[in-house]
């Protein structure tokens, strides 16, 4: 058992809840420092599960069910794909396009800070698709929906609780696929429980800080962590090449 990467995890929690777009973005780089990419992405799943089932039940009132079904159908069926390319195609490549892919978009929206993307079907399904993609490829696809939700400038709690909905489907999806992939493995179970109650209780924490903080600061919140999120991934992946 290693209690520094579940303290980690309790901060990935508090601060992907503050941020919108759920821990993922950081306990897949944490989970990397301890265990094997295909461990990681399995515990991924389980984490997130519960995790996602607290914003659920803390945010459930702002859930935009339009959105819901726009961003959510395609990121279910795009996760099936990544999962199982997950098992031919190269991470390290992977990683580093996303990473570009986060600090350059994020970049973008703080520098035009008045740039707006269009909330129509479109915009949704394609940030809805590259999310789920991302996310059985990666392990980690709130990031991108983040990016996409933010566009839309939705009221901070319609964002999480929206977010929460369409992550869950997509973690529940995903962990049929880790599972036949061998990535769920026994010894990693004594984790699971301890990763429960880290879920609640970061989402709880998150949730208190988040109402200290002002609607016109929270997008630029959000987006200055998936900017940091981008930069650490890429140095990461330099840094271990």
């Amino acid at each position: 058992m290693n209690y520094i990467f579940l303290l980690l995890t309790l901060i990935a929690e508090i601060v992907g809840t503050i941020g919108g777009f759920g821990s993922s973005v950081f306990f897949v780089p944490i989970g990397n420092f301890f265990f094997d990419f295909h461990s990681v992405l399995g515990l991924t799943a389980l984490f997130h599960l519960s995790s996602n089932l607290s914003k659920i039940m803390l945010f459930k009132k702002g859930l935009d069910k339009n959105l819901l079904i726009n961003i959510g159908l395609p990121s279910v069926v795009f996760v099936v794909l990544g999962g199982f390319l997950t098992k031919t195609l190269n991470s390290t490549v992977l990683e580093i396009l996303l990473a570009l892919f986060l600090v350059g978009l994020s970049l973008l929206f703080l520098i035009k800070s008045d740039l707006i993307i269009l909330p129509n079907k479109k915009n949704a399904l394609v940030g809805g698709a590259l999310s789920g993609f991302s996310a059985g490829l990666l392990g980690t696809g709130g990031a991108i929906r983040g990016l996409t939700m933010a566009a839309f400038n939705l009221e901070k709690n319609v964002f999480i609780a929206t977010s929460a909905f369409i992550d869950f489907f997509i973690d529940f999806t995903r962990t049929f696929v880790y599972f036949g992939n061998g990535y769920i493995r026994k010894e990693h179970l004594i984790y699971l429980p301890f990763l429960l109650v880290i879920g609640f209780l970061g989402t709880y924490i998150g949730k208190r800080i988040l109402n200290r903080i002002p609607q016109n600061k929270f997008k630029t919140i959000s987006l200055l962590l998936i900017l940091l999120i981008g930069i650490v991934s890429l140095a990461k992946v330099f840094i271990q090449a």
